[in-house]
């Protein structure tokens, strides 16, 4: 993390609530990683412009050793954070990157990209997630981009209460993260929160926004939300943005952006507009055009 100072602390008038606690469901992904998705399906719509978020964390190397070998993906963006491991990432437009502690790597798969994510490790602690960010119709099929951010790119500050924050994405405290994104205006936020301590974050009353606890237990608005759960805040037009408490030491994430409102077809790793759209992704998948 590249600290800065809080250039423009962020005080609300009101905090928004917690609608709903939501708990993972225990799953497996490529060839065989043991991984928790928060973000289903089902929450799409409510959680617009987000698709998915993944948590894995294991110290078994059986849980994630296989990693992901060659998978497609188009209409949409990855982002993935680790928090502790190696992973190596290669695709089909020529990237390549080393995934490392408190690393990012973003990817826009855009109009189609074939990717693997290796494991570089044979033992130790492997932890992390992937979020799924939605493209606008209008960039569905827009160049494949990449970009590695190691932990030291990654801007960042301290508040006065001794809140560490790293800012993945957006804007929070006059500090402005490593990416920006216009049509979907996400904030991906990593807290670190000392026992006791308060962080307030300011949030456009329609963008969606949720708060994923994983170290330790958060307040927010008289809500306990425990370790491992995520927070769908509720939007309510009276709120700017959202105050969190921590109830002992806790890590968080908040993670926020502007709805698109557009139609969602799904298919596995293709997330275009329509079905016709998803057939037409598959068909350039198997006859080799995807990612050319």
């Amino acid at each position: 993390m590249t600290a800065h100072t809080a250039t423009h602390p962020e005080s609300i008038r009101q905090s928004r609530t917690v609608e709903q606690l939501i708990t993972g469901k225990a799953t497996s992904d490529g060839a065989g990683v043991k991984l928790t998705r928060v973000l289903t399906q089902s929450l799409q719509r409510r959680l617009d412009p987000f698709l998915m978020l993944d948590a894995f964390g294991s110290d078994q190397p059986d849980d994630y050793i296989a990693g992901f070998p060659d998978h497609p993906h188009r209409g949409f963006e990855t982002i993935t954070y680790m928090i502790a491991g190696r992973m190596l990432h290669r695709d089909s437009a020529g990237h390549e990157g080393l995934l490392e502690n408190g690393g990012v790597q973003w990817m826009t798969a855009g109009r189609g990209v074939i990717h693997s994510e290796i494991p570089q490790q044979e033992e130790g602690v492997m932890e992390g997630f992937q979020l799924w960010l939605n493209l606008p119709a209008r960039d569905k099929l827009t160049e494949p981009w990449y970009r590695d951010f190691t932990a030291a790119d990654l801007p960042g500050f301290v508040t006065e209460a001794g809140v560490a924050v790293t800012v993945i994405a957006g804007e929070s405290h006059g500090v402005t993260g490593a990416v920006i994104r216009e049509a979907t205006a996400p904030l991906y936020l990593d807290l670190y929160l000392p026992t006791g301590a308060r962080f307030t974050q300011a949030l456009p009353a329609g963008h969606n926004a949720f708060v994923y606890v994983y170290r330790g237990a958060v307040r927010i608005a008289g809500s306990e939300i425990p370790t491992q759960r995520m927070a769908i805040l509720a939007n309510d037009a009276q709120a700017d943005g959202v105050t969190i408490e921590a109830l002992g030491e806790a890590k968080v994430l908040l993670i926020a952006g502007q709805p698109l409102n557009e139609p969602i077809a799904q298919y596995g790793p293709f997330v275009m507009n329509t079905e016709q759209e998803i057939y037409q992704a598959i068909n350039d998948f198997r006859e080799g055009r995807l990612a050319s």
